[in-house]
């Protein structure tokens, strides 16, 4: 579907995700990690980039270093969705870091680089993809980011074996938890969608955030 409007993030706010119970071996749902870090919608390619808070402040100066990377890739435009966030030795998201590179609004001497990990597609080179599903959008967007440019990271997704998934992931490294998505589930901009659960790791508190 191509776009009836001019190109911009205001039209493409987050879609949000429930809280309630479900059992990890519910059939047709794909899991993903959940990261912890700062919400952002990404417009991007042939040498331009913009970043989007959730609450709609342009935070492409806070990021240089993903802001070049995504500005590089050829084609587009392109809207992702994802989460920006500093990683430790291990590659789990580390929310107290970001909080003191994000707090400063822009990039400084000795700060903690940062990495988007972007989880869906909504725009491929400029058609509107939010009405595909799921799995389409995760196909699409695999083939765009392939190989990833620096400072991007392309969030994988299971689908089965879930259960020690999460006991062995999350459990073990003390991830938040996980994020269960139906995988034929469309992109509501703004909603907050029951086809979107977040699956928390008991005990699990949320850094503050900003």
């Amino acid at each position: 579907m191509e776009l009836s409007h001019p190109m911009d993030l205001a039209h493409y706010p987050p879609m949000l995700l429930d809280h309630r119970p479900l059992p990890l071996t519910a059939p047709g749902w794909l899991f993903e990690i959940q990261y912890d870090g700062y919400r952002l919608t990404a417009m991007f390619g042939d040498g331009e980039c913009r970043l989007r808070t959730r609450g709609g402040a342009n935070a492409t100066s806070w990021f240089p270093e993903v802001a070049n990377s995504l500005a590089a890739i050829r084609g587009g435009p392109y809207v992702t969705d994802g989460e920006v966030c500093v990683f430790d030795e291990i590659g789990r998201s580390d929310f107290d870091r970001l909080q003191i590179r994000a707090r400063r609004r822009r990039w400084f001497k000795g700060c903690d680089p940062v990495g988007y990990a972007i989880f869906d597609l909504l725009v491929d080179h400029g058609i509107d993809v939010t009405h595909y599903t799921l799995l389409q959008r995760k196909a699409l967007l695999g083939e765009l980011l392939d190989p990833h440019p620096d400072n991007v990271l392309v969030v994988g997704y299971f689908s089965d074996d879930i259960p020690r998934i999460f006991n062995d992931a999350v459990l073990g490294l003390k991830l938040e938890g996980l994020v269960a998505k139906r995988d034929d589930s469309i992109y509501v901009p703004g909603t907050r969608s029951r086809h979107w659960v977040k699956v928390r790791r008991e005990g699990a508190v949320p850094a503050q955030r900003f």
